[in-house]
């Protein structure tokens, strides 16, 4: 985990959105293609669509998020999904914790 890759990430309010949109999906997207979004991902559209920005735009902030190790991405077909990391998102807490 690099931390300022991570603080360069969450200096966005969009993407900082997307990450709390993703930690209860259900909440926020309805299921896309019969997608459990708690084991798969949201897809890119559905995120596109809450931001309501290019699918270029929500894409580049998803890999920026992804770069930063707080999301992973499945590609099923010919649609890409994201869901966070929690296992790194609880490694940058357990940062804050010990570190900062």
């Amino acid at each position: 985990m690099d931390p300022i890759e991570v603080f360069k990430a969450l200096s966005n309010e969009s993407r900082l959105q997307i990450l709390q949109w993703f930690k209860e999906p259900e909440k926020y997207f309805a299921p896309h293609e019969g997608i459990d979004m708690r084991k798969i991902g949201v897809c890119v559209c559905q995120v596109q669509e809450r931001l309501n920005m290019t699918q270029s735009t929500a894409s580049q902030y998803l890999s920026i998020l992804q770069r930063a190790g707080l999301i992973k991405m499945e590609r099923i077909g010919k649609y890409t999904y994201y869901k966070r990391d929690e296992d790194k998102i609880q490694e940058i807490a357990d940062f804050f914790k010990c570190e900062l």
